[in-house]
């Protein structure tokens, strides 16, 4: 499948169409979809001045960049002008950054125009994007079911061909389990390739910044544009990434066992064992591979991620920036009342268990004993990894469930997250592609991982299936 945005971008450029009208026919889409409550708003003024001006420049002869007038959405807890960023919440309900993410300066960079804010699960806690305050987002394939999450807005806005790519985060499968649930691509990239600056943090030992798109090539652009250091995260690469031309051919590929027991879904283990044919009849070796960590990975990442959005969360105390109660009558009071008026039920039970496992008498039981999993869960990938060079799972155990199956048993909704967390607690790259659709035509994803920089050949691989 040839990449949408190159078409949008020639158009554009040779004047056959124009940035204005781009974001306006954009706009008038997002309008039509909005009973899927995928956007929680428009940035309709500045997306027109910013059109407006990329059509001057090209009437004037000037270079406009790889992705001019090329329009997309942030998932609303990035910075970026023209509306409130409030990670869905209540606490953060007014708020107007005063600069913007680096992701969306360097798509900015090459013209591209953002329209608008993504739905999610508030402050990112959550795996359908029904934890927003402003209420849930609908799957693009079934109203009745969830958009998966946290990046649920995101996924869906771009499924419904609102635009033709979207930014989300992923810390445990944010993007890449609702990019399963509404059959599009979802990149999380090898942790440090793309600057988290100016995404509100969740956990910054796995918070990783990433895209959605309806082809491969469109993801990779994107990608590609957005990796590079900078100066202000300090776990950002060098600009490593160098797209693969080549066909690649006669690969290795482990087929995770763990992940294709009886607890996932028929169709979905149908679907994963037919890409894997797929695989096998374009000259690839495909092999059942044991990653035994595995079964311990989300035992280990609800013990690391929520600690980390403990301290993460403190900074909300309705002080310094964000809402805050009223009629408070001292500092503890205001404190308590704004965090309790401003996060959801799911913040506060993460909050809570990130304190416990940091408190005095459990930090070395709890936390340290989790990162110490960690580390053997790495290892584990490691030795994979010295034999093959792409591993492959299901994105999700599940295809989409429907709205409220899961939000009265935490565990339960956690668990959705069980294919894509093992990748993000090692910080390797890992893409879901379209795999398929299961009995009711509700779509599956399939996880392409592999180690750390390897996600050139992650993208070479999924074009190769795409176009097969």
């Amino acid at each position: 499948m040839s990449g949408q945005i190159a078409s949008i971008v020639a158009d554009i450029s040779s004047t056959a169409a124009s940035a204005r009208l781009s974001v306006e026919q954009t706009l008038e889409r997002a309008e039509q979809a909005s009973q899927y409550h995928a956007l929680l708003s428009l940035t309709a003024e500045r997306a027109l001045e910013r059109a407006d001006a990329i059509d001057a420049a090209i009437k004037r002869g000037e270079p406009v960049g790889r992705l001019a007038g090329v329009p997309f959405v942030v998932k609303d807890n990035f910075l970026a002008f023209g509306a409130p960023t409030t990670a869905a919440s209540k606490i953060l309900e007014h708020y107007n950054a005063p600069l913007q993410a680096t992701a969306v300066e360097k798509l900015e960079r090459e013209g591209a125009i953002c329209i608008g804010k993504a739905n999610l699960d508030a402050f990112a806690h959550g795996g359908s994007t029904e934890n927003s305050a402003y209420g849930a987002t609908h799957n693009a394939h079934d109203m009745t079911r969830v958009a998966g999450g946290s990046s649920g807005g995101s996924a869906v806005a771009t499924a419904l061909d609102v635009v033709p790519f979207a930014l989300g985060s992923d810390t445990g499968g944010s993007i890449r389990q609702p990019a399963g649930f509404n059959g599009v691509v979802g990149v999380k990239p090898t942790y440090g390739m793309v600057s988290r600056f100016g995404v509100i943090a969740m956990a910054s030992s796995t918070d990783s910044i990433g895209c959605f798109a309806r082809s491969v090539d469109d993801a990779q652009l994107v990608t590609d544009i957005m990796a590079g250091r900078d100066e202000r995260d300090m776990v950002t690469f060098d600009d490593y990434f160098v797209p693969e031309t080549s066909t690649p051919r006669g690969l290795k590929i482990g087929l995770i066992g763990e992940t294709m027991t009886d607890a996932v879904e028929p169709d979905v283990r149908a679907a994963v064992n037919a890409y894997c044919d797929r695989l096998r009849e374009a000259g690839h070796h495909v092999d059942e591979v044991s990653l035994p960590m595995s079964d311990y990975a989300l035992a280990i990442y609800y013990i690391v991620v929520p600690a980390e959005v403990s301290s993460n969360l403190a900074r909300y105390d309705g002080v310094r920036y964000g809402s805050r109660a009223e009629g408070v009558t001292s500092l503890a009071e205001l404190y308590g009342r704004s965090r309790d008026l401003g996060f959801v039920t799911e913040n506060k039970r993460r909050i809570m268990i990130g304190s416990y496992v940091l408190s005095s008498g459990f930090y070395d039981a709890y936390y340290n004993q989790a990162q110490r999993a960690r580390t053997l869960l790495i290892r584990e990938y490691d030795a994979l990894f010295e034999t093959y060079d792409v591993l492959i799972a299901p994105t999700s155990p599940t295809t989409a469930f429907e709205l409220g199956a899961n939000t009265s048993d935490p565990i339960k909704m956690y668990m959705t997250d069980i294919m894509t967390v093992p990748p993000s607690l090692a910080g390797l790259p890992a893409l879901s592609v379209p795999a398929g659709v299961d009995h009711q035509q509700l779509p599956i994803g399939v996880q392409l991982i592999g180690p750390q920089k390897a996600d050139a050949l992650l993208f070479s691989l999924a074009r190769q299936m795409e176009e097969q």
